[in-house]
């Protein structure tokens, strides 16, 4: 019942949507799954759920300030040092990495990141169920479902080893780059 709330859900929810005031994510802990109306590579199905996410994760020594809210609208609008789906996106749709700051964390820069937030108010949409402790149901779908944006957990999905390689290429030609300003 619950993965059905995700991958056929009653309603999916616009980046103005979730970014507006009030936000219609509650400030709860749970899973949020993403849907997209055009995809950011062709081997990949529109309209179905491609990625799962939790907030809080899972943290043995200390509590997350994470909940539905934050996390969701972070990935409307933050950067790929912060986000995997943003970073996963953003290679998928051939922008460019680089590192920034210090030159550990990376981005796809301000343009980059700003384009890649268009992209997704245009074509990602978003649903949710609340659940308290989130990655037991995550790790439950990620075993179920076919969730090709997903890494963690999910070597058995047939575009993981493309997806994983696409990303640590991304990476390498960043670390090539200067640090960018």
């Amino acid at each position: 019942m619950e993965a059905a709330a995700l991958t056929n859900p009653e309603r999916l929810w616009s980046a103005q949507e979730v970014l507006g005031r009030p936000s219609p994510v509650p400030a709860m802990a749970g899973v949020y799954g993403w849907h997209f109306e055009q995809t950011p590579h062709p081997d990949l199905v529109a309209g179905h759920l491609l990625y799962v996410g939790i907030a809080p994760r899972y943290m043995a020594n200390r509590s997350s300030t994470q909940n539905l809210r934050k996390r969701v609208r972070y990935h409307y609008r933050g950067n790929a040092a912060g986000s995997t789906l943003r970073l996963t996106l953003g290679c998928l749709l051939g922008l460019e990495l680089r590192r920034v700051g210090g030159g550990k964390r990376m981005t796809f820069g301000k343009a980059g990141e700003a384009a890649l937030s268009q992209w997704m108010a245009e074509n990602a949409r978003v649903c949710w169920i609340e659940r308290g402790e989130p990655w037991t149901l995550e790790s439950e779908l990620i075993s179920q479902l076919d969730l090709p944006l997903n890494l963690d957990q999910n070597r058995h999905n047939a575009f993981h080893g493309r997806l994983k390689e696409l990303r640590a290429d991304a990476r390498r030609l960043a670390r090539e780059l200067p640090i960018s300003t």
